[in-house]
């Protein structure tokens, strides 16, 4: 078989994710005051950019001035650096002022199929026990709702990282430096240790002995309470470490669940002190901090900024609307890039100026797209979830991604990013836009299916107009709903019920006796 040289030609399709089409996607996923710090930025490096309202007569000579020292730092390590890159903002700049354009190499609207984000899971109970912190110093709220904003967050150090340090510091020992940077990595955000002491030794292979000698160093770390297996264990760390662990207090964490119960006779019989001591235990206790994990860790608490405004116009429509105050507007400063243009340059000023030029007009169309596919959502949210916005959270709709993407022709992971982070503000409040994706529960009628959100409302709804002579067991909460259509199964109702930290039948039926009701 002779060789001979030959051409073919080969048609193929790629997607081209260039570094402004990167840019454009990651817009969509930033919430309205991440974005208002990267525009800040692009404000500070790019020479063409500026916010609109600025004073447009700048004097030409002193940005020409400027121009000059930007451009005349050569920016050598970077065009070289661009060499290697894909040059496309390049060859999209002309050399003529009015020919600077920059386009799309794909619409982001749709790519990235295998990116799209899932719905968001029902919520879960937290597990720290129906204790009533309303009077806690630094740990109000048994999920952290009225802990004051500077006890939670109060160091930029993670947990993790606050921890190893200590550990290094509390021993030399390599075995327990080993398990214990292992149990670290086990504890929650809260400062709980979740896992089995034993299945730990022995996935790690180590001694029980071990294991509880790098736990019980853990545990004398700081914040106190740091390493606790339960909540009881918590706080008698925190007591101990004030000296104030008596048998008394001892016998009074142990019987948390008398507290939960309001089961005053309990606790004195229980820790052998009078009335006045367990009520001091109580107000004691009561100071501690149920999760000292949350000082540390997690990210900067920001205030929620509504993205959008949902309001009713008045022929009964949703009218909704950009907020478009919480961002800073942005000008391409195109009379600048004319000025600059003219001046002869020499190849690496050229091109300093013509890829930022093209990546000022690139942020801006990328701005404007990022807002009109926002509005798109938002409004589509809106469309599904008339019946929620008119009637309440008992009628709110299974609804989930695909839909609204096939409803407004857009991909599902471009529908994910703009609900990230997301919030609009309606009549009945703000919401995150995934508060509005919620799974279904089969209609018992072979009807519409219901709302998982719509049905834990109105399992919350039944328990709170029960009587004390009529509490309702969870059978009887099933029962009640499939005759208003809705078909569940009895541990769907526990998990529910559980999530919104709402006691069994049992417990309420007790608290109900206690109260003379």
């Amino acid at each position: 078989m002779a060789l001979a040289p030959k051409l073919e030609f080969k048609q193929s399709q790629q997607l081209v994710m260039t570094p402004q089409l990167q840019q454009a996607i990651k817009l969509l996923q930033l919430s309205n005051l991440e974005l208002a710090d990267y525009i800040e930025e692009q404000l500070e490096k790019n020479p063409f950019l500026e916010r609109d309202g600025e004073q447009g007569d700048r004097r030409d000579e002193t940005r020409s001035t400027e121009a000059a020292e930007r451009t005349g730092e050569a920016r050598e390590d970077s065009s070289r650096e661009e060499a290697g890159r894909d040059n496309g903002l390049d060859q999209t700049v002309g050399e003529a002022p009015g020919q600077a354009t920059a386009e799309l190499d794909a619409d982001y609207d749709n790519i990235d199929p295998n990116s799209a984000g899932s719905d968001r899971a029902s919520d879960v109970a937290d597990g720290v026990g129906a204790m009533d912190w309303t009077s806690a110093g630094a740990g109000k709220g048994p999920a952290g709702e009225d802990r004051a904003i500077d006890a939670t967050h109060i160091s930029d150090k993670s947990l993790k990282e606050h921890l190893t340090e200590q550990l290094h510091v509390g021993t030399r020992d390599p075995q327990l430096l080993f398990i214990g940077a292992y149990l670290i990595d086990l504890i929650d955000d809260a400062g709980y240790f979740r896992d089995d002491a034993e299945a730990v030794a022995e996935r790690l292979g180590a001694d029980m002995d071990r294991v509880t000698e790098a736990l019980a160093l853990i545990q004398t770390f700081e914040p106190a309470g740091v390493g606790a297996c339960n909540l009881s264990e918590c706080l008698a760390l925190q007591l101990a470490e004030r000296d104030r662990l008596d048998p008394a207090m001892k016998a009074f964490v142990d019987n948390l669940e008398l507290l939960a119960d309001g089961d005053l006779k309990g606790l004195i019989k229980a820790t052998g002190a009078d009335e006045e001591d367990v009520r001091d235990m109580i107000a004691e206790v009561r100071a501690l901090t149920p999760k000292p994990g949350y000082a540390y860790g997690g990210e900067t608490v920001q205030v929620v900024v509504p993205d959008v405004f949902v309001t009713q116009a008045a022929d009964g429509d949703w009218k909704v609307e950009l907020n478009n105050e919480t961002l800073p507007r942005i000008l391409v400063n195109h009379r600048y890039y004319s000025t600059v243009s003219s001046v002869r340059q020499k190849d690496a000023d050229h091109a300093y100026v013509a890829e930022n030029f093209a990546n000022a007009n690139w942020l801006a169309k990328s701005l404007d797209q990022r807002a009109r596919t926002i509005l798109k959502v938002a409004r589509e949210i809106v469309r599904q979830q008339d019946d929620f916005f008119m009637r309440g959270v008992r009628h709110l709709r299974p609804l989930n991604l695909r839909t609204i993407a096939d409803a407004i022709s857009m991909h599902e992971s471009t529908v994910s990013r703009v609900t990230s982070n997301k919030y609009m503000a309606t009549p009945r409040g703000l919401f995150e836009f995934k508060y509005f994706f919620t799974a279904a529960i089969a209609s018992s009628s072979g009807g519409e299916a219901h709302s998982a959100e719509a049905v834990r409302h109105r399992i919350k709804e039944l328990v709170e107009n029960e009587t004390p002579k009529s509490v309702l067991s969870d059978d009887k909460i099933v029962d009640v709903l499939r005759a208003d259509g809705i078909d569940i199964a009895r541990r769907t109702v526990a998990k529910y019920r559980e999530a919104m930290n709402i006691p069994s039948s049992v417990q309420r039926r007790r608290q109900a006796a206690r109260a003379g009701l």
